[in-house]
């Protein structure tokens, strides 16, 4: 019985923090207005950089294949890449400027005037990913961030900040996929739709 009662209290967390989302029409229109502004620079011709650590670097790889492959149509690639794909550059950035400079050199070298950067970090405080959305603003990128509890460093560095109503680092996740999959269809509509 145990086990079915920390099943049923998994699920209850889940449903609880997207029924919080669901009722904070704030929330909702940086949804909105994080997939226009992504639409509107993939339409320009500019890329989308995509990062973060651990599960947000699976996430941030889980985006780029979305939006170069396809997510709900057949359509062109998009320009989107997750700086936490490339192994050797990782550890080559890794071993020569430490860790927290692996995603702001990337930027600096990849980042166009324009371009986006798309940050996730749970807690909004991942050292690595803010000295990159430092990075982003100095180039010239706008910058869209996915985070949760209360947006750590994040919140007074972003265009567009979508902090997640928790504390819970796998509900946080689990919602940040719900998020990046409606602005994964919401830019396939926008840039490939009829």
């Amino acid at each position: 019985m145990a086990l079915t009662d920390a099943i049923t209290r998994m699920i209850t967390d889940h449903h609880r923090v997207i029924g919080a989302m669901l009722s904070d029409p704030g929330l909702i229109g940086e949804i909105e207005r994080a997939a226009l502004m992504i639409a509107d620079c993939i339409r320009a011709g500019g890329a989308v950089l995509v990062f973060g650590n651990g599960g947000s670097a699976a996430d941030a790889q889980h985006i780029s294949a979305e939006l170069v492959g396809r997510f709900a149509m057949e359509r062109k690639g998009l320009r989107v890449i997750a700086l936490a794909a490339d192994t050797p550059v990782m550890t080559s950035l890794t071993n020569d400027y430490g860790y927290e400079e692996v995603f702001a050199r990337q930027i600096d070298a990849l980042g166009r005037p324009g371009d986006i950067a798309l940050a996730l970090s749970t807690s909004g405080n991942s050292p690595n990913v803010l000295r990159a959305i430092d990075a982003a603003r100095r180039t010239g990128l706008r910058v869209i961030g996915l985070s949760g509890k209360d947006g750590g460093g994040m919140r007074d560095r972003c265009d567009h900040l979508i902090i997640v109503p928790s504390n819970d680092t796998p509900r946080i996740q689990e919602a940040h996929t719900l998020v990046y999959h409606i602005i994964c269809g919401l830019v396939e509509e926008e840039v490939c739709g009829g």
